[in-house]
């Protein structure tokens, strides 16, 4: 089959067309033909930083965690999918799994699910790694009905999707972001907008919970930005983190008594540990999705096999409006 392949790291590593073996489904496993992939910041952090991330595949290397497509071949062992079934999931792209920058991608049952039927091909390959991240990390934090959440960075992969969820969950919700783009689109996605660059924690936690703070800080820009998270739960509050590498002073969430949940959704691909929780995600996440309650937004510029390379540098340069998808 065709795939996109790295034969080097770094930030300007080139993907290259080769002719690699054909996958064949071995037990738990199905052969999908990959017609999307979207691309995530892990994918652009493995490009470039290669043998120094621990999840780094050997080279050459096919990259791509996110697809949709659909089912060719199925393994011994594997239930409720038959050959022709449209699905979708994260389940390659790192360490030993062959990527989904491919014709095909032998993919862990357990790690996939049907595709909603309301979402495209496109649509649907935006979704999973952003969509279980969110629903972990609201579930973990135990989001309910009539809390007040705030989701940081809420017109990102992450965060706009983590709005939908909470307020499936019945959650008032409020997000950060800059700019009348960004503005816009939280609004339009259903919370309250804050631009960070204008107003203080202090001054929306005011606006937005009375001074008390909120229930749960969905924080999916981490690092320093952590800091702004403890200041805007309350008292015994949640806080869930999807970047947690940083030094940092706890001292804040002690004297608060925040409970820290850092999600981390590759645990399960790398170590083979509850897998199937994922395809149990992403069987919910097509039930919202079908009933209107979650729409992943992608970016509105197109990608082929062909524009790999540019995907990645839109992705990375911050000019991007939702999810980047390379269609196959």
């Amino acid at each position: 089959m065709k795939a996109m392949v790295l034969n080097s790291y770094g930030p300007d590593a080139l993907f290259e067309l080769a002719e690699i073996p054909d996958p064949v489904a071995t037990p738990g496993h199905v052969v999908v033909k990959v017609a999307a992939t979207s691309v995530n910041t892990v994918d652009t952090m493995i490009r470039s930083m290669g043998a120094d991330l621990p999840l780094s595949p050997q080279l050459p290397a096919v990259l791509g965690m996110d697809f949709a497509g659909t089912v060719v071949a199925i393994g011994d062992g594997v239930t409720g999918l038959a050959i022709g079934d449209e699905v979708y999931g994260c389940a390659g792209g790192l360490m030993d799994l062959l990527g989904a920058l491919a014709e095909y991608i032998n993919a862990d049952a357990r790690l996939i699910a049907h595709k909603p039927k309301t979402l495209s091909m496109r649509e649907a390959a935006a979704l999973p790694l952003v969509g279980i991240t969110a629903y972990e990390g609201l579930t973990r934090a135990g989001v309910g009905e009539g809390q007040n959440v705030l989701v940081q960075g809420g017109a990102g992969g992450v965060g706009h999707i983590a709005i939908q969820i909470a307020r499936h969950f019945g959650a008032n919700v409020s997000a950060t972001g800059r700019g009348e783009e960004q503005m816009a689109l939280i609004e339009e996605l259903g919370a309250r907008p804050v631009d960070f660059t204008t107003q203080k924690v202090q001054d929306y936690v005011a606006e937005h919970t009375s001074g008390v703070g909120f229930d749960v800080v969905f924080d999916s820009v981490g690092g320093q930005n952590m800091t702004n998270s403890f200041a805007a739960a309350k008292l015994n509050g949640q806080v869930a983190s999807t970047v947690a590498m940083v030094e940092i002073d706890l001292t804040p969430a002690h004297f608060k008594g925040l409970s820290l949940h850092v999600v981390f959704m590759l645990i399960p691909m790398m170590h083979n540990v509850g897998r199937k929780t994922h395809g149990d995600i992403l069987r919910t996440l097509a039930v919202l999705a079908d009933e209107g309650a979650l729409k992943p937004i992608v970016d509105k510029h197109t990608f082929g096999s062909a524009d790999i390379g540019a995907a990645y540098a839109h992705l990375t340069n911050g000019s991007a409006v939702g999810k980047v998808v390379v269609e196959l």
